[in-house]
């Protein structure tokens, strides 16, 4: 996956607008930053929830790694983008931007696209 595919993805999401922060690209909602992508492309960091983490890096390890440990405060999880397709891919942006929306906003996306996000 590409940091320009993610952030087409990202991009397109209600509310969600695009920062530059210390070289890295990041998505917020307000202040709450749902994603982020590495400098050099290779990862990406996303909402996720804590009690998901665990288990995600357990089963899933090419996938999946936790956060840096000044990270672990917040649902967050990182991703490999080499180890995913773009349905996961898009599976994750999703559910990380429809964690930081309001419930209403998130709904009016999910009728629109006529299926459900995880929250």
């Amino acid at each position: 996956m590409t940091v320009e595919q993610i952030c087409e993805i990202a991009r397109n999401l209600p509310r969600s607008h695009e920062a530059v922060v210390r070289g890295r690209i990041k998505f917020r909602i307000g202040q709450i930053v749902y994603l982020s992508i590495a400098p050099d492309g290779s990862r990406m960091g996303c909402g996720w929830p804590k009690t998901w983490r665990d288990a995600a890096v357990e089963c899933e390890p090419e996938k999946f790694s936790l956060p840096d440990e000044v990270d672990m405060r917040f649902n967050w999880i990182h991703v490999n983008l080499a180890a995913i397709d773009e349905d996961e891919l898009r599976d994750l942006v999703e559910n990380a931007w429809a964690r930081a929306v309001p419930n209403y906003v998130a709904d009016a996306y999910i009728r629109a696209r006529g299926y459900d996000l995880a929250r």
